[in-house]
């Protein structure tokens, strides 16, 4: 890892970011706004804390959590039913006693305690980002604005009706050239955009962008692919980075330390991905969390996850910031999740582990004209966030879920021919033209692990909380057809996870539970507080469900002392006392949460906890 020593703003990016610390809610400890009435932004603040300093619903008064309302997010008018869906990982905001959410073919300001629409704003074209909207609260002379995505538009509305947002672009939008299909992150009057990589376009496109929130003039652009004369270009040997795809900045939503003016660009993994032949080297920034000045975009500092990614194993959600004390000083930390399965936990200023890194050595490759890096880095603490390795006697059996769960594994894993699994970081095997069967078990799989839905932070009980999956990924490296721009490709079978399906119900997982879990660490000592399976299995036999499930969204918690989650594919959202795991709560939804939720205040008094369960927004409060 390269670093550098971040230099102080200037006097007015001094001022700018203490006027946007102030307007987003405060300080890194203290969650959203300072009262908790507000969830402004994705995360509920610039730190990505989930926190909500909220405690009307505590965990003794939890379980009386009822419905107050819900708001139907599909496509107004449609005429088919089945194609009208948004199919939602949204997290609504609430500023200024109201809400704001996209839905199918529109963004709409709602009361936050009934549901009833103020306004909309229809979007035709490319349906606006299913996954939330962002809040800048005006300046210049200009009103407040709702900022959003829809394909490669970067759009801007009047909070107060819904009207697009005269003086920004051409008639309120502006166009990005590169599509980004989630939520921007504003500070002060800078509006930051990643990039979502579509297959087959020219190199060069998954840089982070910034624009002027009143305006949308572009303002800067931070190469992923680390250019000529740039730190970390030399891990692309010869002309390997020239036009290359991938290492965008993909993320759900950004986090940033107004204090210092650093934001924080998680970087997705180079294209082609399972196989590297084509760039030899560590291949910076991909796979990387990179530090950069929000004003100017200049690089400060990164943090490689993966050397020469062959799994698409990047991080998938910015990091939480936090603050650890030890021995009577405080370390500015921050806490980012791979898909690889890990938690690294670094100083925020610097980018060096607070807990140490360990380069350990890795499995070579076998594919002709790979090198797999040799080592790769592993935190010291805290351990896994889930399983990373997998052996023939982890195979589920009858006494695990179910006889017939169990034979429809035996029999996947019959097909797949002899299977090279070899613990973290296993590369794709190679089957010759010919040859025989053989096949890759990875774990975690494609999905993670830890996905995009963040980790949340109490700085109450100074604890972290992440929900990961276990669920493996199938595949193997082939010789590439002759007009092919690469000699091998990967094959994986279909379905392409080390899953079966059983019954009615989602796929069961072949390795033996849990396939999902919560778990709680503690910030101070990178140690386990707590873990347990996240989800249930409907479709197995009594006392065989609590298996956990899979989930890619996340939780939040409170200073009630409560942790909120949906994110599992059993349909539940659930309430946990965030000290132990305790259960507290939960309800049925009438289709996966697959979303953060939210909590706020409402103009009634009471506290809300909301969540998108496919194409309905839910609400609810205590009685």
């Amino acid at each position: 890892m390269r670093h550098s020593r971040w230099r102080v703003p200037s006097v007015v990016g001094v001022a700018l970011l203490a006027w946007a610390a102030a307007q987003a809610g405060g300080a890194q400890e203290a969650g959203g706004a300072a009262d908790g009435a507000e969830w402004p932004m994705y995360r509920g603040d610039t730190a990505g804390t989930g926190y909500s300093p909220l405690a009307q619903v505590t965990t003794g008064n939890a379980a009386s959590l009822t419905q107050a309302w819900s708001y139907s997010l599909l496509a107004a008018g449609a005429a088919d039913p089945e194609a009208r869906g948004p199919r939602s990982q949204a997290t609504p905001i609430v500023v200024d006693g109201v809400m704001y959410v996209p839905a199918a073919d529109r963004v709409v300001a709602l009361d936050p305690a009934t549901g009833r629409e103020l306004w909309q704003h229809p979007v035709a074209g490319a349906a606006p980002s299913r996954r939330g909207v962002a809040y800048w609260p005006g300046g210049d002379g200009s009103p407040a604005r709702i900022l959003f995505t829809s394909g490669e538009r970067l759009h801007a509305v009047e909070a107060a009706d819904g009207a697009p947002a005269a003086g920004f672009g051409d008639n309120g939008v502006i166009g990005l050239g590169v599509p980004y299909n989630s939520v921007p992150l504003i500070l002060g009057n800078v509006v930051i955009v990643g990039a979502n990589t579509p297959r087959g376009a020219i190199g060069g496109i998954g840089n982070a962008r910034a624009y002027d929130a009143r305006t949308g003039a572009s303002l800067w652009e931070f190469s992923s692919v680390a250019q000529p004369g740039a730190v970390g270009h030399d891990t692309w040997e010869g002309d390997s980075w020239r036009g290359r795809l991938g290492a965008n900045a993909w993320p759900f939503y950004f986090t940033v330390d107004a204090e210092r003016g650093l934001l924080y660009l998680p970087l997705a993994s180079p294209i082609p991905g399972a196989y590297g032949g084509d760039r030899p080297g560590a291949n910076l920034f991909g796979n990387s969390l990179v530090a950069v000045d929000i004003e100017s975009g200049e690089y400060r500092w990164h943090f490689q996850t993966i050397r020469h990614d062959l799994w698409d194993a990047d991080p998938p959600a910015p990091p939480v910031l936090f603050d650890i004390d030890r021995d009577g000083r405080s370390i500015p930390a921050l806490g980012v999740t791979t898909k690889s399965g890990y938690l690294y936990i670094l100083d925020r200023e610097t980018g060096e582990p607070v807990f140490g890194v360990d380069e350990r050595p890795v499995p070579a490759s076998d594919v002709p004209g790979e090198a797999a890096y040799p080592t790769q880095p592993f935190p010291v603490k805290p351990p896994p966030m889930g399983r990373v390795a997998y052996e023939a006697a982890d195979l589920v059996t009858a006494a695990d879920t179910s006889a017939e769960h169990a034979a429809a594994c035996a029999a996947l894993v019959e097909s797949l021919g002899e299977i090279h699994s070899e613990g973290p970081f296993t590369p794709w095997v190679y089957r010759p033209a010919g040859g025989p069967a053989r096949t890759t078990l990875n774990f975690p799989g494609g999905v993670g692990g830890p996905n995009w839905g963040g980790v949340a932070f109490d700085p109450n009980a100074d604890l972290l909380f992440v929900v990961t999956q276990n669920v493996g990924a199938l595949g193997w490296m082939v010789d590439a057809a002759a007009d092919a721009l690469l000699p091998y490709e990967k094959v994986t079978p279909r379905p392409q996870s080390f899953d079966v399906a059983v019954g009615d119900g989602p796929r069961l997982p072949c390795q033996k539970p849990p396939w999902g879990e919560l778990i709680a660490v503690h910030a101070a000592t990178g140690d386990i507080a707590w873990r347990q399976p996240l989800g249930v299995t409907d479709q197995l036999p009594a006392g065989m469900r609590n298996t956990g499930r899979p989930a890619r969204a996340a939780g939040i918690v409170t200073a009630g002392g409560v942790l909120f989650v949906a994110a599992t594919d059993d349909n539940r959202f659930r309430a946990f006392e965030a000290a132990t795991g305790r259960p507290l709560w939960e309800t049925t939804l009438p289709q996966h949460g697959n979303a953060n939720p939210l909590t706020y205040l409402g103009a009634d008094g009471r506290q809300y906890v909301a969540v998108v369960a496919t194409d309905t927004l839910l609400a609810y409060a205590l009685p």
